[in-house]
């Protein structure tokens, strides 16, 4: 029997699980997890099998030694007491020290490296009167040392350096994803099992393409330290180089055998830089053959579904949104990727990692499962969402799929309604006999007729045309979540019936309190839009590309309140968004309207809307520009305005804005801005909806303000009356 020894392994948070189990598979049988680690007993091919096998381990650590180190020269003469010669050569060889010390007395963990290094070399110099060299990179042994509670455990670093080093990574994008967070994910997605059943696997914003190699490399059967040509042990004096040329064949032949099992592996990505990249890097682990990747946009994908299997796994590492900018477009980010399931691939699961798990809310889609994982220094989970079912009817109303575990859905039954269901049942019933009425009316096409009415149901429903808008506000904290989820169920199933229109169109988006401007732009727009109309006037609307709708139906009144005013005069709309206002100020017979917006979707959302009313020409200006450097440069500009629109969002910090924007905080100077752009006697209307606002009174130079906000609350809105605060603003003449 060979030697056995004990190992100590090492994983970041949430993969011991999966570690344990792939010891399993390697017929370690003695082994313990531990906070932070696992611990076997077993022979060092064992431990080779770690270091070759092994897709989610960090480092294999071989403790050779136990000592006492209260102080540094403790540590060092028990450093210098242990036979070194035994594991390195003292002429031409080279180490590395890595040191960390927890609740002991040497906290320095540099200092602590040192002094290991030194006692190692001055027992080779005593010795031999030849000492080693130090080598970072590569050495010829890594010593790690951990001192813990004054007790210093000395082990060989048998990996040499962190396992997730595949060696296939010719070409790095920015912020790749580490391999054995890759696999990880997969694992814990059950590919390797859905690959052998032939499922296929797509990742539309591949980077670098680590999901890709990782998930090729585990359908093949391919070792992910197979390209590997240094370990930890290469060097070693007492490495068994015959056990490990055995493991290196036998890994060679099940590469071979296992290649030809690799199902349809496909990767996209917009970023050409990233195509090339992952091209590279596939290239480099040999399996061009195998997988695909193509230059392609989030939304292109649903072209390819007709191609794809009906079964597989989507996996996604969508940006995080750390840098300023990128986080207004998340939410917009989770709702194609829920379409494109739903809608494309309806017989697939998806696994996608955020440092965001709220976000997933924007998919739409039922979540199975959530497991935590760091992606380096970022606390993170993985959302594990099953494949959804084809839609069935039963007097028009749409059953959800439950959470499964077992890998065939359930079939799908009637939610039975609740006592509590049946009362909002009558409340909408109520609202909507008298809202209708009201709304025909006013030519009123689109409107709200519930707004959290009752707190076990957290939704706002809208009416647009033939189809309705529901969001789910984040439920009050007295109300149990799993509560809310079951009361949110039911209320899909309820809402088509008693507004009887089909399940396919009632509209889901989850909406909690924000933080960030509450207009979400899209990749792409516009496609999924249609008409509606409001006093007279027409308007494109988007219940399903973004998270707001093209137009907020809180602000009707205040849009009929400007028009009135605009007869004649000059009028700017700041943060102009799709342009809703100035259509109204152009039906109401404005000289001219300039609309300012930072987003070209937007301004070309706005431009459509004042064609569609018959609103063209030169008198009508759509400027793309950040608003607050806008109005800074107007400061010096010679034209002014008799009329200004200026609604703000709450807070935002996009990256084409220099700095942090925040309502509360910056309003007296946006609004002064503003105001100094008015021609004597102008007037502005000045709208947030950030609740707690409170505005700065008798602090701004040469206007009066009015609060209007109860003449702009329209019929609809009455139910919440902190939808939004208006203030009426006059300059002085």
């Amino acid at each position: 029997m060979a030697k056995q020894h004990k190992f100590t392994l090492t994983a970041a948070r949430g993969m011991l699980p999966l570690l344990a189990e792939e010891l399993k598979q390697l017929g370690i049988k003695q082994s313990k997890q531990e906070q932070g680690n696992i611990r076997f007993t077993g022979s060092l091919e064992d431990a080779y099998k770690v270091c070759l096998w092994s897709r989610v381990a960090i480092r294999v650590l071989m403790p050779i030694a136990t000592i006492r180190a209260e102080s540094p020269e403790q540590l060092y003469e028990g450093v210098t007491a242990l036979p070194w010669e035994d594991h390195l050569e003292a002429e031409e060889g080279t180490l590395a020290v890595d040191f960390n010390s927890f609740r002991s007395k040497i906290k320095h963990n540099q200092y602590g490296a040192q002094k290991v290094k030194d006692a190692i070399v001055d027992r080779f110099r005593a010795l031999t009167g030849i000492r080693p060299s130090v080598d970072l990179h590569q050495p010829d042994i890594r010593i790690n040392v951990y001192l813990r509670h004054n007790q210093a455990t000395i082990s060989i670093d048998l990996s040499g350096e962190s396992l997730h080093r595949r060696s296939y990574r010719a070409r790095n994008t920015e912020a790749p994803l580490k391999e054995h967070l890759a696999a990880a994910i997969l694992l814990s997605a059950e590919w390797p099992r859905l690959a052998r059943q032939g499922w296929a696997l797509i990742d539309p914003m591949c980077g670098s393409g680590t999901f890709l190699i990782e998930a090729a490399m585990m359908a093949a059967d391919i070792a992910p330290g197979i390209l590997r040509d240094y370990f930890g042990f290469i060097y070693w004096k007492q490495h068994d180089k015959d056990a490990w040329k055995k493991l290196k064949a036998d890994a060679e032949r099940r590469r071979q055998a296992g290649l030809a099992r690799i199902p349809v592996i496909l990767g996209g990505d917009a970023d050409p830089k990233a195509v090339e990249a992952a091209r590279a890097n596939i290239a480099e682990a040999g399996l061009s053959d195998w997988i695909q990747v193509a230059q392609r946009r989030l939304l292109d994908w649903p072209a390819e579904a007709q191609a794809l299997p009906p079964m597989g796994l989507l996996v996604c590492n969508p940006p995080y949104g750390e840098r300023m900018g990128d986080a207004d477009s998340l939410p917009r980010l989770y709702e194609s990727l829920g379409d494109i399931m739903r809608e494309s691939l309806p017989g697939w699961r998806s696994a996608i990692i955020t440092d965001k798990p709220q976000l997933g809310k924007f998919t739409g889609l039922t979540l199975f499962e959530s497991v935590p994982f760091d992606n380096g220094p970022i606390e993170c989970e993985v959302l594990f969402y099953r494949a959804s079912k084809a839609v069935t009817q039963t007097n028009q109303t749409q059953a959800i799929p439950e959470p499964v575990i077992s890998d065939t859905a359930p079939d799908l039954q009637e939610v039975e309604i609740s006592e509590q269901g049946d009362m909002f049942a009558n409340r909408l019933k109520k609202n909507i006999k008298h809202m209708a009425k009201w709304a025909r009316k006013n030519k009123v096409s689109c409107y709200r007729i519930y707004d959290a009415d009752l707190p076990d149901y957290a939704l706002a429903i809208d009416v647009y045309d033939d189809q309705v808008h529901v969001q789910e506000y984040a439920p009050p904290k007295q109300i149990d979540p799993q509560k809310a989820v079951e009361r949110l169920k039911e209320a899909m199933h309820i809402i088509p019936d008693v507004l009887e229109v089909p399940a396919s169109s009632v509209s889901l988006k989850v909406r909690q309190k924000q933080r960030g401007a509450n207009q979400y732009e899209a990749q792409a727009a516009q496609n999924k839009r249609f008409e509606v109309e409001e006093n007279g006037l027409k308007f494109w609307v988007n219940l399903k590309d973004y998270l707001d709708t093209g137009l907020f139906l809180d602000h009707r009144d205040t849009r009929l309140m400007l028009m009135n005013m605009a007869r004649g005069k000059d009028f700017l709309n700041l943060f102009s968004y799709t342009g809703s206002v100035t259509v109204y100020a152009a039906a109401g017979g404005a000289a001219s309207t300039t609309s300012v917006d930072m987003s070209n979707t937007y301004l070309g959302w706005a431009q459509d809307n004042l064609q569609l009313n018959g609103f063209d020409g030169e008198q009508h200006r759509f400027i793309r520009a950040n608003c607050l450097e806008w109005l800074q440069a107007a400061q010096q500009e010679a034209e002014r305005f008799d009329l200004i629109f200026l609604d703000p969002p709450t807070f935002s910090n996009s990256s084409r804005m220099d700095g942090v924007f925040d309502v509360q905080r910056d309003h007296v100077s946006l609004i002064q801005m503003a105001a100094n752009l008015l021609k004597p006697g102008g007037q502005l209307i000045f709208s947030t909806n950030r609740r707690d606002f409170k505005m700065a009174l008798n602090v701004m130079e040469g206007v009066s303000l009015k609060d209007i906000t109860a003449q702009t609350i329209p019929r609809d809105f009455e139910r919440n009356k902190k939808v939004h605060q208006c203030w009426l603003v006059t300059k002085s003449d």
